[in-house]
């Protein structure tokens, strides 16, 4: 039994692995990888490419009959419960049940509506052996998809607060000035997590003061959609953030803002604004997750993105999760999930 639950999450593991390739290339889809295992050997893999492509099921029993493998009789490992409606694709629950395959291994349930165990049902009812895996392998899955969950289950994106700060929590000093607080190194991981994003919001504020281009440049990788919320229409006509089609501005308040992002298919958001931004959402607790780049400087008087919060006792203050730091140069990374975050 225990080398059974050892197979299983090496499997699970590649299949996960393999999922993670479709990194911002899916939305508004999950991110999927699937192995096809016969005797002890995986016989075929694959993973969802892109929004319309063959889902990771089928591109996995593409690659196992290319290299001339019978599928009968094996075991299929993928991250997350296989479809079983129409979209731009014919169900995947189906072709599996066609092709004969004895068991299948989910990581996760799909917290679509659509599907939500109407996949699995189908298997069963075929008569092939449905396993769901739990515990850890079931939290990676969940995370990796986290977008895609929190859009089926709270309908709204997930949602990442970035900042870059002195020692004494000051994004900036009270006449604004920021620029650079940090280094070369922590700037360029900022990029990297724009890139890991759907999309990008700062508030017009923001384009006033700084005219961003809020694309990715010091790292290879795609730009997010730039969000400006601008209830004033402010933004002005040769804004940089207007440099090409993929931007939106937005006169509305958040929780209007971010249904119009699902809407346009957006899983994941980083705010990436000034701190009145920033304190709104983590005020209304729109907040999932920060980013918080802590530089070696003191600035004193300024402004940081706690604005218009307070508490009575330090046990009602909002608390991190799963806390990381990482050195980037003369600057600190500290990442965290935030208590306020609704469950995955």
């Amino acid at each position: 039994m225990e080398a059974k639950k050892i197979s299983h999450d090496i499997y699970m593991n590649k299949a996960l692995s393999l999922a993670s390739r479709g990194l911002r290339r899916t939305s508004p889809n999950p991110m999927v990888g699937c192995v096809i295992v016969k005797d002890g050997k995986i016989i075929g893999e694959g993973w969802h490419h892109e929004c319309g492509y063959p889902h990771a099921e089928i591109e996995a029993l593409n690659d196992a009959k290319a290299h001339n493998h019978d599928v009968r009789g094996s075991t299929v490992y993928v991250t997350l419960e296989p479809c079983s409606h129409y979209g731009k694709t014919p169900p995947c629950a189906n072709r599996l049940v066609e092709e004969g395959v004895s068991e299948v291994v989910v990581a996760m349930r799909d917290p679509n509506p659509k599907v939500n165990s109407k996949g699995i049902n189908i298997l069963r009812d075929a008569g092939i052996k449905l396993t769901e895996l739990e515990g850890e392998i079931n939290a990676r899955a969940k995370w990796l998809n986290r977008g895609f969950v929190f859009v089926h289950k709270y309908h709204r994106p997930f949602i990442t607060l970035k900042a870059a700060m002195s020692l004494d929590g000051k994004m900036c000093l009270d006449n604004g000035s920021s620029k650079w607080l940090t280094g070369i190194e922590a700037r360029t991981k900022a990029h990297e997590l724009r890139a890991s994003n759907d999309a990008l919001l700062v508030g017009v504020g923001t384009i006033l003061s700084d005219d961003p281009e809020l694309t990715v440049r010091h790292v290879a990788g795609i730009n997010p959609l730039r969000v400006v919320l601008d209830r004033q229409h402010r933004t002005p006509k040769n804004a940089k953030v207007r440099n090409d089609d993929n931007y939106v501005i937005l006169d509305c308040d958040i929780k209007s803002a971010l249904e119009e992002l699902v809407k346009r298919g957006v899983l994941t958001l980083m705010v990436e604004g000034g701190p009145e931004v920033l304190s709104t959402f983590l005020r209304e607790g729109f907040a999932d997750y920060v980013n918080l780049f802590y530089a070696p400087k003191i600035l004193g008087e300024g402004k940081g993105f706690n604005l218009g919060m307070g508490f009575d006792s330090v046990s009602e203050a909002f608390g991190v999760n799963y806390v990381k730091f990482t050195q980037l140069g003369q600057d600190i990374l500290v990442e965290g999930r935030l208590t306020c975050s609704p469950d995955l």
